[in-house]
């Protein structure tokens, strides 16, 4: 008992040491990783992070050791997940937390994980006919019909609801069905950097959003600008154009004659004085 006290002790010392040293302290689910994954991930991020297993109950003792130093480090515990690793980096938790989420690939479901989404089986045809499918499609609460000669799901249907645990039932219609419902790789459950702890849902955000929302600021922008002539280098060419543009309707319309307006002028002119003659019956 004495041994494993004190290889329990080194443990904590070491990961406490990686702790103080590292910015970004974030938290892992390994739940149903593969080991021959797992190696290929921590090959991957070698040069940005160093991955460590180990117990909860340790994890916790070593926030608790560090907290002085790192401020609000224990509420880490709250995002424990599945089977928690601790991840160590000084690079961005975002951008590591995107390296994961895309190396991430869709996997069947099993029994008794928990759904990271609402898990839905979309209406429309399958590959099979009629039988003992239909029953087994019908014990999970989905409603089918015969289309064609083939079994087919009348109505979208939501199986099981995110965080509640997948029943065997339903992870076996999923397979026979080939839904794959939740993702094989690692996942940031949270990060903790300088004081603040970043939940999933804030690290994986949806990088094409933001990209398209910085693409319609931009537009924006440079619309606001033109209208207030706001000069920039984007906007010089634009405005004087604008203002050329303007000027010359200008011209035209006070019977300036330059060389670019004089046949527009002589023009309207022409046609004033045709709309006089037709009034004038002349």
């Amino acid at each position: 008992m004495a041994h494993v006290s004190q290889r329990k002790k080194i443990i904590v010392d070491e990961l406490t040491n990686l702790a103080k040293k590292y910015n970004v302290i974030a938290l892992l689910d390994m739940e149903g990783m593969p080991a021959n994954t797992l190696q290929e991930m921590r090959e991957k991020l070698r040069k940005h992070a160093k991955i460590v297993m180990s117990k909860k109950r340790l994890m916790k003792i070593v926030f608790k050791n560090v907290e002085s130093e790192k401020e609000g480090i224990t509420k880490l515990e709250e995002h424990f997940r599945g089977m928690p690793a601790l991840l160590f980096t000084e690079e961005n938790p975002f951008r590591i937390a995107s390296i994961l989420k895309k190396s991430r690939t869709p996997a069947h479901a099993k029994a008794g994980q928990i759904a990271p989404d609402d898990i839905v089986v979309k209406a429309g045809p399958t590959s099979f006919p009629p039988g003992p499918i239909i029953s087994e499609l019908g014990s999970i609460g989905l409603k089918t019909g015969v289309e064609g000669g083939k079994v087919a799901i009348k109505e979208d249907k939501v199986v099981v609801k995110k965080g509640e645990v997948i029943p065997p039932k339903v992870a076996e219609v999923l397979t026979r069905l080939d839904i794959k419902p939740v993702e094989l790789g690692l996942t940031m459950t949270a990060a903790y950097e300088n004081g603040i702890i970043y939940t999933q849902d804030v690290l994986e955000v949806d990088e094409q959003h933001y990209i398209d929302l910085l693409k319609q600021a931009a537009l924006e922008s440079f619309a606001v600008a033109l209208t207030q002539g706001i000069i920039t280098e984007e906007t010089v060419k634009p405005i004087l154009e604008k203002a050329a543009r303007e000027a010359f309707m200008l011209a035209v319309f006070k019977d300036i004659i330059t060389e670019d307006t004089a046949k527009f002028i002589l023009a309207k002119a022409e046609t004033q004085a045709s709309n006089v003659k037709t009034k004038a019956n002349l």
